[in-house]
């Protein structure tokens, strides 16, 4: 199967080789699907089964092929994730050699997520959970008209970063900024300025998968030059654009 990447609001899925990201953090909880007789390393530890990674957990990663989900944890999914950690940093879990090589003689003959990871969610007891139908979990009715906004901002549809101040999105919501932020951390269980971040890098990837450069990437996303972005994304992802480049590309 070729390396491909699939951008929605909430998560990132990755089918990647020779991934070897340096020690590093993100805001998602993250998983990792091996491919069987591959190698894979989670901080110099071999692995060969799903493993679940926690919000913010610092980790090093190294595989020569498989799957990687960043997920939103604040997400329908992100919450059935964080469930499954039970307040662990990281979890794995055991995992049949038959349902792998079923989802590989799949992906001979389709594309579709729902084939390809439904082994993966099965041997997690989450069939009802896939990561397409991924929905935010918030209460507020202002959080969620903000939040579809700003989705539809990644799913192509994009408002300049400017317009993302806290002081302006609190105005438009009938809010002071001070109740804004602490509304929608609440809600979320994130500060209003890291969530951001994260969609706006989420936002750079989809324009470099677009075919923009890095330079045009950067400033769609509101980076002040491709430096600024590079930067933020080795520290999100662990490697630099270069290194990602074989990762990130649309199939």
């Amino acid at each position: 199967m070729k390396s491909n990447v699939w951008a929605k609001a909430g998560i990132v899925i990755i089918y990647g080789s020779s991934i070897d990201a340096s020690p590093h953090r993100h805001h998602a909880i993250q998983l990792i699907w091996p491919r069987d007789g591959n190698c894979c390393k989670l901080d110099d530890k071999q692995i060969s089964t799903p493993i679940l990674i926690g919000s913010n957990v610092e980790h090093q990663l190294q595989m020569d092929e498989g799957w990687i989900l960043l997920v939103e944890p604040s997400s329908e999914l992100g919450v059935a994730l964080s469930q499954k950690l039970a307040g662990q940093p990281s979890r794995g879990f055991s995992s049949s050699l038959s349902a792998f090589k079923h989802s590989d003689k799949q992906s001979e003959q389709t594309d579709d997520l729902t084939v390809l990871l439904s082994p993966l969610f099965k041997e997690l007891e989450l069939s009802n959970q896939f990561p397409l139908k991924n929905e935010t979990q918030v209460v507020d009715s202002r959080i969620k008209k903000l939040l579809l906004e700003l989705h539809q901002c990644l799913d192509g549809q994009c408002i300049k970063p400017n317009n993302w101040r806290a002081s302006e999105v609190a105005q438009s919501l009938a809010l002071s900024e001070s109740r804004f932020l602490h509304l929608f951390s609440e809600e979320l269980g994130i500060p209003w300025r890291p969530y951001l971040l994260w969609c706006r890098m989420i936002c750079a990837v989809r324009a470099i998968l677009n075919g923009d450069s890095a330079t045009d990437a950067a400033h769609l996303a509101g980076f002040s030059d491709s430096a600024h972005l590079s930067r933020t994304f080795r520290k999100t992802f662990g490697m630099t654009i270069r290194q990602a480049n074989a990762i990130f590309r649309q199939g």
